[in-house]
């Protein structure tokens, strides 16, 4: 069953963000990027939806395509999800005027005004991710992700295949997913983490409070910090995210003060205090900085 909404857009809506961030994977198995709009398949209850975004005329037009019943709680996460992949959690502006005046990252916002944190549809899709991204390059880590995709999600009557969630990853052997390159530490981890959900021992509801999500993720073996903190920019829109174990967050550091070395993890941690509480969206700037 197929339910429309519109959601309108603020006033500087970067549309190519939110496109770049969608289309990453080439061979779109779960997501389709045109030039003025997406497609996304996702589980959202068991139930596979695809998600569809048109931009035009200040408004995202979207429309959830569901294969089953429209329930008012799977509405509620497709347009949830909605806002995710739109990133319309957290608003610049307070950021913008926080950093004005700031000798960094005043510049970059002022070349850049308006970026936002594009987010994943869903926090569990955000975690895993975050999980499989850590350490090693990106074309690496969309091929990962994809045979995730493959192994446990399932294909919408469209023919776009759905990013699973925990209960479909939950039924995953290991060496499903270590005889198709994961590394036996990415892939207990993302199985431990889709058991814990599904058992519901882990609970990723969106209004928790991050401090509490963040000591509960911290206590699964193989999540550390940084995933702790990105899955919480990405999954849970938090605004105030401290990415200083990123190289990328430390390269921009260092391009943009000098220095002869990159800053270490620990310096890289107190630059950013300078930003909170708004240290997510000082991550964003700082990761923008790079591609200027």
């Amino acid at each position: 069953m197929k339910t429309a909404l519109t959601i309108p857009l603020p006033q500087g809506y970067r549309i190519q963000d939110v496109l770049a961030f969608h289309g990453r994977d080439a061979e779109g198995v779960a997501e389709q990027v045109g030039a003025a709009g997406l497609r996304k398949g996702v589980l959202l209850g068991g139930v596979p939806v695809l998600l569809e975004i048109d931009f035009a005329a200040g408004a995202a037009h979207c429309a959830n395509d569901a294969d089953g019943p429209a329930t008012p709680a799977l509405q509620e996460a497709a347009q949830d999800a909605l806002l995710n992949m739109l990133g319309l959690r957290i608003d610049p502006a307070a950021f913008a005027d926080f950093a004005r005046d700031d000798p960094v990252l005043g510049p970059v916002v002022a070349r850049q005004p308006g970026l936002r944190i594009v987010q994943s549809a869903t926090v569990f899709e955000a975690l895993t991710w975050a999980i499989i991204g850590q350490q090693i390059n990106l074309n690496f880590a969309i091929a990962l992700r994809r045979t995730l995709i493959l192994l446990a999600g399932r294909r919408h009557a469209s023919g776009l295949w759905c990013y699973p969630e925990a209960p479909d990853v939950a039924r995953l052997e290991l060496e499903a997913l270590t005889s198709r390159k994961f590394s036996r530490a990415k892939a207990e981890t993302v199985l431990r983490l889709a058991h814990l959900v599904h058992e519901g021992k882990l609970s990723l509801e969106r209004e928790r409070d991050p401090a509490e999500v963040s000591r509960e993720l911290l206590a699964v073996k193989g999540i550390g910090p940084w995933t702790v903190n990105y899955a919480l920019l990405r999954g849970y829109g938090y605004p105030d995210c401290s990415l200083h174990g990123d190289v990328a967050v430390r390269t921009a550091f260092h391009q943009l003060i000098g220095g002869e070395a990159r800053p270490g993890i620990a310096q890289a941690e107190q630059l950013l205090r300078a930003y909170a509480p708004h240290r997510t969206m000082a991550a964003a700037y700082l990761w923008a900085s790079l591609g200027e």
